[in-house]
């Protein structure tokens, strides 16, 4: 089996991979300075409630967004799985990924994996839409380069600063509101984050698609993705494992047999 672990500012995604489909998926919240030993604690809790060992393990690949956090996973697979990681973004590790910009060096790891990811699982120019601490628009060409993105603050990144910087404003459920127009303080608020962040989606995606020469086919991927289904106009496919199916592709491509 694979483990794949997609490590996030807010959360990290711990997925196993069975050599035919993905068997199970965790999230825990991402603590730069979390041990290799206290990871493995909570991992090896979590895979025992699903009949899973350490010992059934025999691959792991490591992205991570937390430069901070890779000492203690690249252990955490070196003492506990004895695999030595595949880490994202190290030279000698291929992505596969064509990538066309002024600046190659500027396209992360991360969003390569998710062009990667959603190449293999879908066909035609996509725009991917990463929903997490940030909010990443990223357009993939037909034949599967990487030809550039928008960069936006996450829906809980500008939930945050609103509270952080106004006193009396606190802080809320994201969801979304009954009507447009709140009638207090929450709902107010609520309104605001959830619309306003529906017509970014929205927007940017009609933007993106009229300087495109390519149909675009959209897809929504990341943590907190799933709220805007049903209330987005543009978004087409709502898929929560790109990131990890990407790792998975990395993997093969770099000589990964059956998990």
């Amino acid at each position: 089996m694979f483990l794949a672990i997609d490590c996030g500012n807010t959360n990290t995604l711990f997925a196993i991979h069975d050599g035919e489909k993905w068997c199970a998926q965790w999230r825990t919240a991402t603590h730069s300075t979390r041990t290799a030993d206290e990871h493995a604690v909570w991992l090896g809790q979590i895979m025992s409630m699903h009949g899973l060992s350490f010992a059934d393990i025999s691959a792991c690949v490591i992205s991570t967004v937390v430069p901070q956090a890779l000492f203690n996973l690249r252990n955490l697979s070196r003492r506990y799985l004895n695999a030595e990681p595949m880490i994202i973004g190290e030279p000698e590790v291929k992505l596969g990924v064509d990538v066309r910009l002024a600046r190659p060096q500027d396209a992360g790891a991360d969003r390569l994996v998710n062009a990667l990811g959603a190449k293999s699982k879908y066909d035609g120019a996509l725009l991917i839409i990463d929903s997490g601490t940030a909010t990443t628009f990223d357009v993939v060409s037909a034949d599967g380069a990487f030809v550039g993105g928008i960069i936006a603050p996450g829906i809980n990144l500008s939930m945050r600063a609103l509270h952080d910087a106004a006193a009396r404003l606190p802080r809320i459920e994201i969801r979304q509101p009954e009507k447009v127009v709140g009638t207090d303080t929450v709902s107010a608020m609520q309104s605001g984050v959830f619309w306003g962040y529906v017509e970014l989606i929205d927007g940017l995606v009609r933007r993106t698609k009229a300087e495109h020469e390519e149909p675009l086919t959209v897809i929504a991927t990341g943590g907190v993705a799933s709220l805007f289904e049903g209330a987005s106009e543009t978004i087409d496919h709502f898929d929560s494992d790109i990131t990890i199916h990407g790792l998975y592709e990395v993997w093969r491509l770099n000589g990964g047999g059956a998990a």
